[in-house]
This record gives C-alpha cells, sequence and structure tokens, in this order.
C-alpha cells in the first residue's frame, strides 16, 4: 500500500512545556506536518490567524473565537484548554482609594482592550457576584481587538496617550485596572475584590469551572472534511501536555481541562459573559461552537 501523503497544517502554538513536544517533533499529529508559526506569545498570532485566516490550527483567545465566530469566521472549537486561570485578583486599585467591588458603578477602569478574556472574565464575576452593570461603568481601553468587524459597546472609550496602565492607576487618571499579568508587587495598588482567593474558592464551588483563556480551534472546512485530522490533532494535544505534566492526581484542581464534559461549563459561561458584555450579538449553542468536531471526537473526547 502507497504511504498516505501528510497534509500540512500551519499551526499558531504558544511554547510552553506542554506544547513542547508538539513543536519538537516528539509529539507527531497522525496524518499531519505541521508547520509551526515562530511564535512563542502565542497572542501575537491571533490577528493573523481571524483576520488573515493563516492557520489550520490555532491557539486562540476564547473570547476572540467567540467574536471571530460571530462574524462568519471559518473556525471550529476543540474541547482543549491551552490556558485555564482564575482572574479575581486582577481587577487592582490604589490602596488609598478603598471603595468595594459593588461601588463600580460611574469609576473609571482601564485595561489594554474591552474584548481581551482575562476583562470578560473579571467583569463576568463583578455581574454575578457585586451586581455591576457593565455600562454603568466607564470602561477605557489602550486598543480595539483582534476581529476587525468587531466594534466596542458604547460604554467603552479610548484611553489618551501613552501612559501604561499600572501608571493612569497610580497617578490617579483611572480608578482601577484590569491587569492580566502577575499581581505587582507595589504596595501603593490591591486588589478591588476582598480576599480574592476566597472568592474564587466560591465560583468554583458555585459552577464547577476554571475560566478560560485560550483554546484550541480548527479550520472548518479541515474539520468538516477530514475527521482523522481532528482526531489526530486532538489525540497529539492530550498526548503532548501529559508528557511534560504527567496525569492530574485524583482531587486536584485542573486548571486546564480537555473533553467536552470537562470544559462544557466554562464554555457555557463565557458565552453568556460575551453577551452580556456586548462583545457578540447573540448565543451560541456547543453544537454551533464544535459543528462536525463533536462527531470527529465521538468516544475519544
Amino acid at each position: 500500500m502507497p504511504q498516505q501523503t501528510l497534509i500540512r497544517l500551519s499551526t499558531l502554538l504558544g511554547t510552553y512545556p506542554k506544547t513542547s513536544a508538539l513543536k519538537t517533533g516528539a509529539v507527531k499529529v497522525e496524518g499531519a506536518e505541521l508547520d509551526i508559526a515562530p511564535f512563542d506569545d502565542a497572542m501575537k498570532g491571533f490577528k493573523l490567524a481571524v483576520r488573515d485566516l493563516k492557520f489550520d490550527l490555532s491557539e486562540l483567545a476564547l473570547s476572540t473565537f467567540l467574536q471571530a465566530r460571530s462574524v462568519g469566521k471559518p473556525f471550529l472549537l476543540l474541547p482543549f484548554v491551552m490556558n485555564g486561570k482564575f482572574h479575581h485578583a486582577s481587577l487592582l486599585r490604589r490602596t488609598d482609594d478603598p471603595f468595594k467591588a459593588s461601588e463600580l458603578h460611574g469609576r473609571k477602569v482601564a485595561m489594554r482592550s474591552y474584548s481581551q478574556t482575562t476583562p470578560t472574565w473579571v467583569r463576568g464575576f463583578l455581574m454575578d457576584d457585586f451586581g455591576i452593570e457593565v455600562d454603568k461603568v466607564r470602561w477605557l481601553v489602550k486598543e480595539g481587538g483582534h476581529v476587525a468587524e468587531c466594534s466596542d459597546p458604547a460604554w467603552v472609550s479610548r484611553l489618551e496617550g501613552d501612559e501604561d496602565l499600572f501608571q493612569a492607576l497610580v497617578d490617579g487618571d483611572v480608578d482601577a485596572i484590569l491587569y492580566g499579568a502577575k499581581r505587582v508587587g507595589d504596595d501603593r495598588v490591591t486588589s478591588v475584590i476582598d480576599d480574592p482567593a476566597a472568592a474564587q474558592r466560591a465560583w468554583h464551588a458555585r459552577y464547577h469551572a476554571v475560566p478560560i483563556n485560550h483554546m484550541v480551534v480548527i479550520r472548518q472546512e479541515l474539520a468538516d472534511e477530514r475527521p482523522d485530522i481532528v482526531r489526530a490533532a486532538y489525540k497529539a494535544l492530550v498526548e503532548s501536555r501529559r508528557a511534560a505534566e504527567g496525569e492530574p492526581k485524583s482531587g486536584d484542581l485542573v486548571l486546564e481541562p480537555h473533553g467536552f464534559a470537562a470544559v462544557q461549563s466554562a464554555v457555557e459561561i463565557g458565552v453568556r459573559y460575551a453577551v452580556a458584555q456586548g462583545l457578540i450579538p447573540k448565543a451560541f449553542t456547543m453544537d454551533e461552537l464544535y459543528g462536525s468536531v463533536r462527531d470527529a471526537l465521538a468516544g475519544i473526547a
């Protein structure tokens, strides 16, 4: 039997221990050869993914994927969380301005981009747990989102000037910032949400989910025509992570789950938050997000 020609997949994956085996070729996608874009930080390739449709297989922020789908971009979701994290400590205020999370109405809150996934989750926490209505907060952004066809809601304004977010906060130009990087070790700032670790535990206990930052998507035409490649790509992602991290211990909190059932709650919450915050015009069903991927991964995900 002649050897089957490998399909070449243009691929965007960040550089992490969990993707190392895929990037080095130690783990392969059966039936395919990965042409991996030279980005260590996958976010730097997101505009290429959703504006220029450069990739067949791509790590992508959940909010970016939802916006892309809302304007007809041809991607389907794989039930594989690349990055998940709680963000209750990501909303910062000055220590000398002691307002509560429930008192954000009318205040100025700045972030890099309104459609970033981290701010989407934090606004969701504020809606669910602190009674905040998103259109009553003065959201300020440094830039627009990845999906060119999607505009920010009317209650979002640009933060003028070159001052970075942290400096804008300590200078008193804004009341709070959404700071997705590691919490700054500076006694001039503190979390808006009191005891964020306790708030995180309570949110997880209520929803049995971990907030999703990045997942993996596949080009819809490829998924429809080559279910074998869908299966192979999913298996390779799982194997590559397992090679770096092993299997989670029983009872461990899994921040980056895979499989339809394991990710469903978080994806559904992410969709709800995106609609409520004006990122997408209507909710998606899980079948709309997965499409032919669901059948392709039946029995293995």
